[in-house]
């Protein structure tokens, strides 16, 4: 791949500790203010890449990279970057916190009206929104395990009561933010014959089959996420009947906390818990980010360092069977049928018959998720991914990404301003609002390297790998050349001449993303290469006639005094014993040894074969 995220990664720290501490005081905000959300994904930034990468680490400091301190020398040195970090999760935290000791996770600036000239009224702004509940989650715990470890190495008092007080308000916020999310799970159930149900039938049916038969295939689909769902005691989402298996359903996460949603009954200490007004029906776009979210929560840094306490975990685990169900119900409907997949014909469309390739390309998002996650990847076919790879690298040109726009091209606008997404419900405290959705590339690209880790076959990789370098060229063009940004994210308008708006200020919320492309990118970097059974084959054929070579002239050659093998014979049998070792995993390696070995035992026999043609 042409992209090098750990040098990416210092690049970016570089620039975003430029723009974030200026003055000797810390900057919040972007071109699109600040809020609970934008101010996170500053944070993220920094927080998510030295959570997740060890050689990015910045919780030892005796251990932190001298690359790394060359990259945020604007910080401080090695003691005084977490010290940094130690005061401004504690002043973000503060900051998103009622007076009542509520939580905080409004939208603020995020959100929009449909009206252009109506204004959006100071309750609207407060709302609580999924996508804060998810980002606070990944925030959070990439908090408690940055102060875990940065509490072994502090010997003042002083510091360590200051990381006692933020681990527990970081814990305070991390509860509310899984209850908010509990809060927000939504099943909506259809009859077939309504709008809704008629819209889904469409989508599944791909072959033209009657529709009986389609509904009878459908149910028997869908019916282990069914009974999953009635079994939901906890949080909204509990209440839908689906005992009639004459209806049909969807599931996922609303905007926020839907309307009427029940109260978490919890010890945990999370302040009141506010009523809800959005709508009772999943919104693809939330779904994606609460589903992120929520799998922070049962990633193994979670789990090793112990960073939930019981009460958590219980809610973890009630999150966990939303997630499972979640996507066990969208890769089913996503890939139904026995003809061409739902997800093929591109553009998706919702059970509100809106359709867009934004669409397509979240549904595609929860199916790559899908097959990372089962089994840890080992469960994706090279025949589903393949077809993914399809739809991905498709969706990458639609989108202008691999492919020229021409003036005046209507894909350009899911870049900027991007695809709306309706908060349905919101218009209970003013004008109606919408959510501007325009991460399409930085999406994208994260989940090609996604599939790309799990893809087994060659070819597939290989295309893969090709479509992430083109989708990255086009998202690294959009990085910001001059002003307060510089170095970061984003400027559509270096791609495409048709828009106009330039910013001075960064986008955190399309830098973050790229922080995360780029952390997935190391990630996937460091598992192990894919290998080919066939190759596996061959090298262990190849590992046995080398051995059995060896074994003859161990038996035939004479010995030198004193020595037990000889030292040339000594050398072979070690890279043989080596390619034993490591030819399951890494077979063409294992295979450059054995043709090491073959070619001295062949150095060996001739030379032998020489002498005796001498005498």
């Amino acid at each position: 791949m042409r992209l090098q995220p750990r040098q990416q990664l210092l690049e970016l720290w570089e620039a975003a500790a430029r723009t974030s501490y200026r003055g000797g005081g810390w900057t919040w905000g972007g071109h699109g203010g600040s809020n609970s959300i934008s101010d996170a994904e500053q944070l993220l930034c920094f927080i998510y890449p030295a959570s997740e990468l060890p050689g990015l680490r910045l919780d030892t400091p005796d251990q932190t990279a001298d690359d790394v301190l060359a990259a945020l020398s604007g910080l401080g040195d090695s003691v005084e970057i977490p010290r940094l970090l130690l005061r401004v999760i504690g002043a973000y935290i503060r900051t998103y916190t009622a007076g009542d000791g509520r939580p905080i996770f409004s939208g603020g600036g995020y959100f929009r009206a449909v009206d252009e000239n109506a204004e959006i009224t100071p309750d609207q702004l407060r709302l609580d929104v999924v996508d804060s509940f998810s980002i606070s989650v990944t925030l959070m715990l990439g908090t408690l395990g940055f102060l875990k470890l940065f509490r072994q190495s502090v010997r003042r008092e002083a510091i360590r009561a200051e990381i006692a007080l933020i681990e527990r308000e970081a814990g305070k916020r991390l509860s509310a933010a899984m209850v908010g999310l509990l809060r927000s799970f939504t099943v909506n159930a259809f009859d077939p014959g309504s709008a809704a149900g008629r819209a889904l039938l469409k989508s599944v049916d791909q072959t033209g089959a009657p529709t009986r038969r389609v509904l009878d295939d459908l149910r028997r689909g869908l019916g282990p996420v069914r009974a999953g769902l009635r079994d939901l005691t906890v949080g909204s989402g509990s209440q839908v009947d689906l005992d009639n298996d004459n209806l049909l359903f969807e599931c996922g996460w609303s905007w926020g906390i839907v309307k009427d949603a029940p109260d978490i009954v919890t010890s945990l200490d999370i302040g009141p818990q506010p009523k809800g007004i959005a709508a009772d029906a999943p919104r693809l776009c939330f779904t994606v980010n609460a589903l992120a979210g929520i799998a922070d929560l049962f990633s193994q840094r979670t789990r090793v360092l112990g960073l939930l306490n019981d009460e958590q975990l219980t809610l973890a685990q009630a999150l966990q069977r939303r997630w499972d169900l979640t996507r066990l119900y969208w890769r089913t409907i996503a890939t139904f049928g026995r003809g061409a997949w739902p997800l093929e014909d591109i553009p998706w469309r919702t059970t509100n018959e809106k359709e867009s390739d934004y669409y397509s390309l979240l549904v595609s998002a929860i199916v790559v998720q899908s097959l990372v996650n089962d089994a840890g990847g080992r469960a994706a076919s090279d025949v589903d991914l393949g077809r993914i790879t399809g739809v991905l690298e498709e969706l990458a040109m639609r989108a202008r990404i691999t492919r020229r726009a021409v003036p005046g091209d209507p894909a350009v606008r899911m870049h900027h301003p991007g695809v709306a997404a309706g908060l349905h419900g919101s218009d209970a405290l003013g004008p109606s609002l919408i959510w501007m959705l325009s991460d399409f590339s930085t999406t994208l690209l994260k989940h090609t390297i996604w599939a790309a880790s799990v893809a087994r076959h060659t070819a597939v990789r290989e295309r893969l790998l090709r479509l992430a370098d083109g989708i990255w060229r086009h998202v690294e063009l959009r990085r910001c050349a001059d002003g307060a940004a510089r170095g970061l994210w984003d400027q559509p308008g270096n791609v495409f001449p048709d828009i106009e708006a330039r910013h001075d200020e960064p986008c955190w919320y399309v830098t973050e993303r790229v922080v995360e492309v780029l952390v997935s990118a190391a990630k996937s970097s460091g598992d192990a290469p894919p290998r080919s059974p066939d190759l596996v084959e061959l090298a262990h054929q190849m590992l046995g006639e080398a051995e059995h070579l060896l074994d003859q002239e161990l038996v035939s050659r004479p010995l030198v005094a004193g020595q037990t093998i000889q030292p040339r014979l000594r050398g072979i049998q070690a890279g043989l014993q080596r390619a034993r070792a490591i030819v399951g995993d890494r077979p063409a390696t294992a295979q450059a040894l054995i043709y090491d070995a073959l070619l001295a035992l062949e150095g060996l026999a001739a030379a032998r074969d020489s002498a005796s043609e001498a005498v």
